[in-house]
């Protein structure tokens, strides 16, 4: 229980990604705030803490509103005494798998403004409200670091969330708040539970298969471990970047992409 007594804020809680981090925080003995735009899947992920005796609160917030985001982080703290941990894991839908000639400035600009966008604004409003030592989580993705076709807003927004994770994690560390970016490759359990289905559609199309066979393709092929990650594993690490036993990593890109990179 290496969270326990700790306040937990996570954007996207109602996503897959943000749900297994969510769990797992509350596993650990977290109190989880869950915050996102729809309630019936924060509700899913709230069922499921409590059931196993875990304590989970909803609220319904636009991750892109400074309004609704500051309101919140401040309705967390006097509730709670304080903030300890922050993981923004919004998935905003985005154009993937067209090509530069093909591609316009507005789908380009997209992910690069609203991920930026995101990060900053959640990483402002609940710092303030650390209780001494914390920890920021982003999330990023292998496009950060690969170079090809039909990722072009994609790649830029992750490679930019990492160096604001980075840039952050220097201005913060004095005050004694770490940020640590996650990096997984896809998941493929998570498709039907996010955007991601709809973003890989327009590779799986030009490839001519559907998404799961793209990926199945993908993880024979690409992977080191010749798999992609899972949700379990993604919230595991989530939980421990978290706690005291991870407390000398700050500034630091996790690849968790099952060798998709070497570092």
């Amino acid at each position: 229980m290496s969270l326990v007594n700790r306040v937990a804020v996570v954007y996207g809680g109602g996503g897959a990604i943000g749900g297994a981090a969510a769990r797992a925080f509350a596993r650990d003995g977290a109190r989880v705030f869950l915050a996102g735009r729809t309630r019936a899947k924060m509700e899913t992920v709230a069922s499921d803490i409590r059931a196993l005796g875990g304590d989970a609160d909803i609220a319904v917030v636009d991750a892109l509103d400074e309004d609704e985001i500051e309101r919140h982080a401040e309705m967390v703290a006097a509730k709670a005494g304080g903030i300890d941990i922050a993981l923004n894991a919004i998935g905003i839908s985005h154009v993937q798998g067209t090509p530069l000639a093909e591609l316009s400035y507005a789908d380009f600009e997209l992910p690069v403004a609203a991920y930026t966008r995101t990060n900053f604004l959640t990483a402002k409003a609940v710092a303030r409200h650390f209780r001494g030592k914390g920890v920021i989580l982003t999330l990023s993705t292998p496009g950060a670091r690969l170079s090809g076709a039909g990722f072009l807003g994609n790649g830029v927004a992750s490679a930019a969330v990492e160096a604001f994770s980075r840039i952050l994690a220097g201005e913060l560390g004095e005050q004694g708040i770490r940020v640590i970016c996650l990096r997984p490759d896809a998941i493929p359990e998570a498709i039907d539970v996010s955007h991601v289905r709809a973003a890989f559609e327009g590779f799986a199309q030009r490839a001519g298969m559907s998404v799961d066979d793209m990926l199945s393709a993908r993880a024979a092929s690409g992977p080191l471990l010749r798999r992609f990650p899972t949700l379990a594993e993604i919230g595991d690490f989530a939980a421990f970047a978290a706690s005291d036993r991870a407390g000398a990593m700050t500034g630091a890109i996790a690849n968790l992409s099952c060798g998709t990179l070497v570092d």
